[in-house]
């Protein structure tokens, strides 16, 4: 590739920023009335993207620089997932219920998906690893702001396998909560269930080899990012089927309201990100 991995995954990064945002925007105009703090994601998201895209060209010339502002950048996306959990999480508790009836799964199903503002801390985790340079690559070392660096426990490119894991899992949640919304005689329902499980053990599976990836390891890693991806276009076209009416019309309101059409692409982004984990680690100044 002309790129390194690194920058493959800031590109990523800075594409997922921009359709978080727009993904946002469809979510709360369901209220006919965004409250100012929704705007938050809504902004940050297109805003968060360019500033990513423009930190890649800086890195060009000047990689130091390019780091701390997409350090930046991620941490505030971080900080925006964090909080728009926890505003998604009150508002499907009942305070002043009894203890034991304030949570519930069934409330947690019925309320605004708690998970899906994880989306910008996902990316965010994920971006800082991209943005902080492996100097050799392969040992862990990070170089981090400050001139300083960080020695982790394992390599970069089994971090980024923990990480698939993680967003995975936190689709396959997202998922399985989204769709006990309706009932599971539907055999289409299991197949991001199915799929999800698989994923998550093997991409974490992947991280937690401490030896020479096999080519068996690796064959079977693909399988399962490329089913991630299948499954996310398939989710997708059902989506956008349930959401027509009878007639194929398409009513911009049952878009809205309906099955959320672009939430399935959340397999296939985690999948191509999956793919992208297994580039060579090797910067461009690396022989």
């Amino acid at each position: 590739m002309p790129i390194s991995r690194d920058q493959a995954m800031l590109l990523m990064a800075a594409f997922n920023e921009i359709m978080l945002g727009l993904d946002t925007f469809l979510a709360h105009v369901l209220n006919n009335t965004i409250q100012p703090r929704e705007w938050i994601p809504i902004i940050f998201g297109p805003v968060a993207g360019v500033l990513l895209l423009i930190s890649g060209m800086i890195a060009l010339r000047n990689r130091r620089t390019a780091s701390w502002l997409a350090t930046a950048v991620f941490i505030a996306s971080i900080i925006v997932g964090v909080l728009g959990a926890y505003f998604h999480l009150v508002r499907g508790t009942l305070p002043t219920a009894p203890i034991g009836q304030r949570v519930t799964l069934s409330l947690l199903v019925w309320a605004p998906p708690f998970l899906a503002p994880f989306a910008f801390a996902g990316i965010g985790m994920l971006g800082l690893s991209a943005a902080w340079e492996e100097s050799p690559s392969g040992s862990g070392r990070l170089k981090i702001p400050f001139g300083r660096t960080v020695q982790m426990p394992y390599s970069k490119t089994r971090a980024y396998f923990f990480l698939v894991s993680l967003g995975t899992l936190a689709a396959l949640v997202s998922s399985a909560l989204d769709h006990a919304r309706h009932p599971w005689e539907n055999p289409w329902l299991w197949a991001p269930f199915v799929v999800g499980v698989f994923a998550t053990a093997v991409s974490a599976g992947m991280g937690a080899v401490n030896r020479k990836l096999t080519a068996e390891d690796v064959t079977i890693y693909l399988a399962a990012m490329v089913l991630m991806i299948v499954v996310g276009v398939l989710g997708t076209y059902f989506h956008v089927q349930a959401d027509l009416t009878s007639q194929s019309t398409i009513v911009p309101e049952r878009f809205l309201r309906g099955a959320p059409f672009m939430s399935p692409l959340l397999y296939t982004n985690m999948g191509l990100v999956g793919i992208l984990a297994l580039l060579s680690p090797k910067e461009a100044t690396e022989e």
